[in-house]
C-alpha cells in the first residue's frame, strides 16, 4: 500500500510512520520541509520517500499525492500561538487542498487526525461519556478549537464511492517521544511552580489517549470498512483523574505537586486580560498566551468519551494501558534530560 502521512516530523506523525514502515508491505511517502528535523524517526527516515514542501503549496501537494492509495493527514497547528488568519489557512485550507490533491492523485481513502477539542462549546460543562452524536457548539473555545471542527466538516463532506474519508479524535495524546503536547507542557509549569491547581477539590475526568493507541485506531482505519464520512473518538480505556494524575506524575519526577487555587474571578478576569492583549497580531504570532479559556477549560471540565462506535466499526481496543505507558514515559523523560530540559524553549 502507498500511504502519504503529513506532519511525520511530529510526535504522533513520526509514530504513525515508524508503525507503517515496520511493514514491508507498506511505501511510506512524508511531505516535510527542507529545515525539518525527522531525528525522531530514527532508522525509518532511511526507508521513507522524503516528499519536500508545504500544505499551503498545490504543487507540492500534487507530487507528495501522485500515484498514493492513503492519505493519514496528522499535520495541524495545535497550540495557541497565531492569529485567526493563520490557524485558518493551516488548519481548514491546508486540509482542503489536501482532500483535492488525494483525489486528483488517485488516492482511495483520507484518514484525518481531528480532536475532540473542536466539539468543546466555549461556554459548555462537562461532557460525561459522550458519543459521535454530540454536535458542533455555536461558539468554540479558541482559534484551534474551531479550525479542527472546520476542517474536520470539510473531511466528513468530501466521502465519497471511491473516496473514503473518515476522522479520527484522540484527546491530549501522551507516551515517550513527546516532546511538546499538553502533558509535558503541564509538567513543566509544575517544575517552574507557575501552575495553579484549578480543580477546587473538584475530580475532573479525562479521556486521554496514548500515542500508540491513536497510532493503532490509524492502522485499522486504513482498511475498516462502513466507516466513510464518519467521526469516532479514540481513547485510552481508563478515565483519568486530571489533577491526580498530574500530582501523581510531578511527585514521581521530584517536583511539588500544584496547590495553589486562585480566586475564580480573578482568574477570569486574568484571562480576559490575557486574550485582549493576544488578539494583537504580533503579539499572537511571537507567543503561546501563559493562560487561556481553552487552557482553563481543559483542565476544569470533565471530557470522557465513549468509543463504543471505534469498537464496532474498526475493531478498535486500547494496546497500550495507563501503567505501561506511564512507566515508559518516566523513563523517556529522563532520558532525555527531564522536563525543564525539555520545555526550556517552548513559546
Amino acid at each position: 500500500m502507498k500511504i502519504l502521512v503529513t506532519g511525520a516530523s511530529g510526535f504522533l506523525g513520526g509514530a504513525i510512520t515508524r508503525a507503517l514502515v515496520a511493514d514491508d508491505a507498506n511505501e511510506v511517502s512524508i511531505l516535510v520541509r527542507p529545515t525539518s528535523i525527522l531525528d525522531d524517526l530514527g532508522p525509518a527516515a532511511e526507508r521513507v520517500r522524503l516528499v519536500y514542501g508545504d500544505l499551503s503549496s498545490p504543487a507540492s501537494l500534487a507530487r507528495a499525492t501522485s500515484g498514493v492509495d492513503v492519505v493519514i493527514h496528522s499535520a495541524a497547528r495545535v497550540d495557541e500561538r497565531g492569529t485567526r488568519d493563520r490557524f485558518w489557512v493551516e488548519n481548514v485550507r491546508a486540509t482542503e487542498q489536501l482532500l483535492d490533491a488525494a483525489r486528483r492523485g488517485g488516492a482511495s481513502r483520507f484518514v484525518f487526525i481531528s480532536s475532540p477539542s473542536a466539539l468543546m462549546d466555549r461556554d459548555g460543562g462537562d461532557q460525561r461519556e459522550v458519543d459521535e452524536s454530540l454536535p458542533y457548539p455555536r461558539r468554540y473555545l479558541n482559534h484551534y478549537s474551531e479550525t479542527k471542527a472546520a476542517a474536520e466538516r470539510a473531511v466528513i463532506a468530501a466521502d465519497a464511492p471511491g473516496f473514503t474519508t473518515v476522522a479520527l479524535r484522540p484527546r491530549a495524546i501522551w507516551g515517550a517521544g513527546d516532546r511538546s503536547g499538553p502533558i509535558v507542557r503541564l509538567l513543566g509549569r509544575t517544575a517552574e511552580g507557575k501552575l495553579p491547581d484549578l480543580c477546587y477539590g473538584r475530580a475532573i475526568e479525562a479521556s486521554l489517549c496514548h500515542v500508540d493507541n491513536i497510532v493503532h485506531a490509524c492502522l485499522l482505519a486504513l482498511s475498516a470498512t462502513d466507516i466513510g464520512g464518519k467521526a469516532y473518538f479514540i481513547a485510552d480505556a481508563e478515565k483519568t483523574d486530571v489533577w491526580g494524575f498530574l500530582g501523581d506524575v510531578a511527585t514521581r519526577l521530584g517536583y511539588q505537586p500544584p496547590t495553589r487555587r486562585p480566586n475564580p474571578r480573578v482568574l477570569a478576569a486574568v484571562v480576559n486580560a490575557i486574550e485582549t492583549v493576544w488578539r494583537i497580531p504580533a503579539v499572537a504570532d511571537r507567543w503561546s498566551p501563559p493562560l487561556s479559556r481553552y487552557a482553563v477549560a481543559l483542565m476544569t471540565r470533565t471530557a470522557t468519551y465513549d468509543t463504543a462506535a471505534a469498537r464496532r466499526d474498526l475493531g478498535y481496543a486500547p494496546v497500550v494501558d495507563r501503567d505501561t505507558g506511564l512507566a515508559e514515559f518516566l523513563a523517556w523523560l529522563t532520558d532525555n534530560g527531564g522536563v525543564e530540559t525539555l520545555t526550556r524553549d517552548l513559546r
